[in-house]
């Protein structure tokens, strides 16, 4: 009873010096880890039947093996696939704020809505791994964001986190303006399993967890990689899902 007394003071002096802020923005909630009515608004959550492959929303009556027009004309490499949010709105925010706002705080709350929406795609897998940056970048950034929501994921769901499993090989450019024939390019050969977790890896499941989806370039190019190094099967997790966009040919 005192020690929880004694929390809920400490919790109440820490809020009162740093009130807490929304996850997508810089406005004050009332409690920590949550949105803003605004950005609740603005926050476009993936529910209801959606592509096996991808996490996209699926227009009508769907299966759970069914997938989106994209996904069957540009099969992944992966297996199964879930997303938690539409790239778009708060959601994106909250990426670029994890990505480049050094906003650690937001990891835990995003990685629970992670497990909610994937919950399926965790099950059948053994490991998690992220998606690794090339050490030029992860000098700059300082983290992975992809290792921090991997890390946390794997103390929600109890599954071994391999946030070394994978290793960039090169220095990739930046892919906001490439097509998906430039994507694919960008990310060809960029992966390799790292020599200490090869045997580790034989046989097994592994999930793949990265910030945002859209081609399917970056996260096939893992996949292809752990899949030839012995993997059983790769799922993947995102935080978002680019829906489509003309310009990105998705």
């Amino acid at each position: 009873m005192l020690d929880t007394l004694k929390s809920a003071m400490i919790n109440s002096v820490v809020n009162t010096i740093f009130p807490p802020r929304c996850l997508a923005c810089s406005e004050s909630t009332d409690a920590p880890h949550g949105l803003c009515p605004d950005c609740w608004k603005d926050t476009h959550f993936i529910s209801g039947d959606t592509c096996c492959k991808c996490g996209v929303p699926l227009v009508g009556e769907a299966g759970e093996d069914d997938t989106c027009e994209t996904c069957q004309r540009h099969p992944p490499a992966w297996n199964r696939g879930a997303a938690a949010l539409l790239y778009n709105g708060a959601g994106r925010r909250m990426v670029l704020a994890l990505k480049h706002g050094d906003r650690l705080d937001t990891v835990r709350p995003l990685a629970r809505w992670m497990a909610l929406a994937g919950d399926g795609v965790i099950e059948r897998s053994y490991m998690i791994a992220p998606v690794p940056l090339h050490w030029r970048r992860l000098l700059k950034r300082r983290y992975n964001q992809s290792a921090e929501l991997a890390r946390t994921l794997s103390r929600i769901s109890g599954k071994e986190a391999r946030t070394q499993l994978l290793m960039r090989k090169r220095f990739t450019t930046p892919q906001e303006k490439m097509d998906r024939t430039a994507r694919a390019e960008n990310q060809s050969g960029a992966f390799a399993v790292n020599p200490k977790e090869l045997e580790r890896l034989q046989g097994k499941a592994v999930l793949i967890v990265d910030d945002v989806l859209t081609s399917g370039s970056t996260l096939s190019g893992c996949a292809e990689t752990l899949l030839a190094a012995g993997a059983a099967e790769v799922n993947v997790l995102v935080l978002c899902r680019v829906a489509f966009d003309p310009s990105i040919n998705i």
